[in-house]
């Protein structure tokens, strides 16, 4: 029996390094179903990881340049697939990956079915053993946290990040709106999600963010501490945002709180230690911990390093500094590439979703178009 639409389009989604794997129920097609339409289905499978014209796109889905310019316009405005818009020369589209991509470009746009959809679907999406092996996000310590003799590279320090720059834009939390669309989540604040650069150009564009300065970046991220939000920046050493993060609401903490062992799951360069002749027993850190890592044993916190993720968030608030982030050994070290087209590239490999000869073919079919465009 051959594929319908939706079947190819999921399949085509799967091809791509974030993957968006089968089930059982088939509720990743009535996730797509609600997103796209035929058309849009159609044309999306004919983009590739490569940014590409309009005339490009046209060629390989053999529609005319005018018509399919439009509904690459209206399927941007959609948050279906991505593109970038030069200072000079025309925009370039390209395949969006499910997570993290088309889901978190649903702000501001979300609907209880959508919502219950996403949440029988995501155990799949969030499974343990896919975050493991390639994650898509990394966890660095809240800035407070880190000490001034530590030793933290640039791309760990979330101020360092905002500093570095130019253009910065903030958004609802998709995670927080998923959860108060269905009348459940948190109070903590909202409009925490800062995007940088060309993924800054995407979300202001599109209407689902505003423009900040960098002072006010800062100032989101304090409040992020204050909060007791987790900073999850892209897995990149130039990141290209920076999640500030609840375990009430965030689909991948959520997920990684139900591990026995969330420190296997989630990269990060820190983990946390206590002095028990400093603390007094207050019990702080308790509350602060978003993945159940710290408990109270007759009045001194106790530390599961397997349940602690590095945020910092216990270290930050402790009143008699008994809590302090240790760098992990070398070898435990995640990898962080260098940038987002290169973290691409080896999440798609560790999937399995590129294999040489595959990515060559693309890349030659993709020049062969453009040529014949």
């Amino acid at each position: 029996m051959p594929q319908d639409l939706y079947q190819q389009l999921a399949h085509h989604l799967d091809n791509l390094p974030g993957g968006y794997p089968p089930t059982e129920s088939g509720v990743e097609l009535r996730i797509l179903r609600r997103l796209f339409s035929p058309e849009e289905a159609e044309l999306a499978m004919c983009l590739t990881v490569l940014p590409e014209e309009a005339k490009v796109v046209a060629r390989r889905a053999h529609w005319s340049v005018p018509e399919t310019a439009q509904m690459l316009q209206e399927m941007e405005a959609k948050g279906l697939i991505y593109a970038y818009h030069p200072r000079e020369g025309l925009p370039k589209y390209s395949a969006l990956h499910f997570v993290v991509g088309i889901w978190e470009f649903q702000v501001n746009r979300l609907t209880p079915e959508l919502v219950r959809d996403f949440e029988e679907y995501l155990p799949t999406l969030a499974a343990h053993d896919v975050w493991q092996k390639a994650p898509q996000i990394r966890t660095i310590p809240v800035g407070q946290s880190i000490a001034a003799n530590q030793e933290v590279m640039i791309y760990e320090q979330a101020e360092e990040l905002v500093r570095s720059q130019k253009h910065i834009v903030v958004a609802p939390c998709i995670c927080r709106q998923e959860r108060q669309t269905v009348g459940e989540g948190c109070k903590k604040p909202l409009e925490t999600c800062l995007s940088f650069g060309t993924a800054a150009d995407y979300y202001q564009r599109n209407g689902l963010g505003r423009e900040i300065d960098q002072e006010e970046a800062l100032k989101i991220l304090k409040q992020a501490n204050r909060a007791g939000l987790v900073l999850q920046p892209s897995n990149s050493q130039k990141a290209s945002f920076i999640c500030c993060c609840c375990g009430d609401c965030c689909g991948v903490l959520r997920s990684a709180k139900l591990h026995p062992q969330p420190a296997s799951v989630l990269a990060s360069a820190f983990f946390a230690e206590v002095d028990a002749a400093l603390c007094n027993g207050c019990g702080a850190c308790t509350r602060r911990c978003q993945m159940d890592a710290v408990e109270m044993v007759a009045e001194t916190a106790v530390l599961n390093l397997d349940r602690c993720i590095g945020c910092g968030l216990c270290v930050s608030t402790c009143p008699t500094k008994a809590l302090a982030l240790v760098r992990k050994p070398e070898t435990d070290l995640p990898d962080v590439p260098p940038n987002f087209t290169l973290a691409n590239f080896q999440l798609g490999r560790t999937r399995g979703k590129f294999k040489t000869t595959e990515m060559v073919m693309m890349v030659v079919r993709s020049k062969v178009d453009r040529l014949l465009s």
